[in-house]
């Protein structure tokens, strides 16, 4: 993978993991196109990026629940000047809670954000994407795809769907020379927990730092054949092996709601 030669549209850059695959993709020498809600965020980050690496980095503050985001990005991009050649999908939050008692509002902005904005910056740059041929298409999904998830029962499907959605463009994109890759990171020390409001929604689990997830993504990009789904951590691939092919979804279902059940 020549990062020379990329122009990369990160979205949810301005903290956490996106704000770390920016770091990481401009000292390789990638320029960068950075979308987030937080415009200060991305300034900042952008103006460190282009004095520690020569890179040209650009900034578009957006919010990706709004319908048309794909086109938009296209067309603010375009304005800009930059010819994006991969993609990478980061940008989601969860919401949790008994459903029952969710914000019905609140919901259907996690699902625009989690699942209607990556279909559709997806849709929007997939064709210069496979016309280039050399770049990498990344959409981040989450270990809670993998099971029914109680008390954060939306976000966990529509990591699922992130994943059915990817592992199928996977298959469509052989031999274009486009890489396409799920990547599934566990609980991971970001402002994930600040949005959600409790720690609880980690279950427990040991938590991961950016640094790790991005490292893990990059090695799996950089293989000669890229796999369809990457997962974050050795615990983590046993744990989806075992909820995905030894036990039942009831069982684990019930499994993960006692750990991330809030406190009574």
């Amino acid at each position: 993978m020549d990062y020379s030669r990329q122009t990369v549209l990160v979205t949810g850059a301005s903290a956490g993991i996106g704000a770390e695959f920016a770091r990481r993709l401009a000292q390789r020498g990638a320029d960068l196109v950075l979308v987030a809600r937080r415009e200060d965020r991305l300034e900042e980050l952008a103006a460190q990026l282009r004095t520690a690496h020569g890179v040209r980095v650009h900034v578009i503050a957006a919010d990706l629940s709004q319908p048309g985001i794909g086109a938009r990005l296209v067309d603010e991009a375009g304005r800009l000047g930059a010819t994006v050649t991969s993609v990478i999908n980061n940008a989601g939050f969860a919401t949790y809670g008994p459903f029952h008692e969710e914000d019905a509002e609140r919901l259907q902005q996690e699902i625009a954000v989690d699942v209607a904005a990556v279909v559709d910056i997806s849709r929007a740059f997939i064709g210069q994407l496979r016309a280039r041929g050399d770049g990498f298409l990344i959409n981040v999904a989450s270990m809670a795809g993998f099971s029914p998830t109680p008390v954060m029962s939306v976000y966990g499907a529509t990591k699922a769907f992130v994943l059915s959605f990817t592992e199928a463009l996977w298959v469509e994109s052989l031999g274009t020379g486009l890489r396409v890759m799920t990547l599934s990171p566990g609980a991971t020390r970001t402002e994930f927990f600040d949005v959600t409001g409790t720690e609880k929604a980690a279950g427990g689990t040991r938590m991961g730092t950016p640094e790790e997830v991005v490292t893990t993504a990059l090695k799996a990009l950089e293989r000669k054949t890229t796999p369809a789904s990457v997962i974050v951590g050795r615990g983590n691939r046993v744990t989806a092996f075992v909820s995905r092919r030894l036990l039942p979804r009831t069982l684990v279902a019930k499994m993960i709601s006692r750990m991330v059940a809030p406190a009574t």
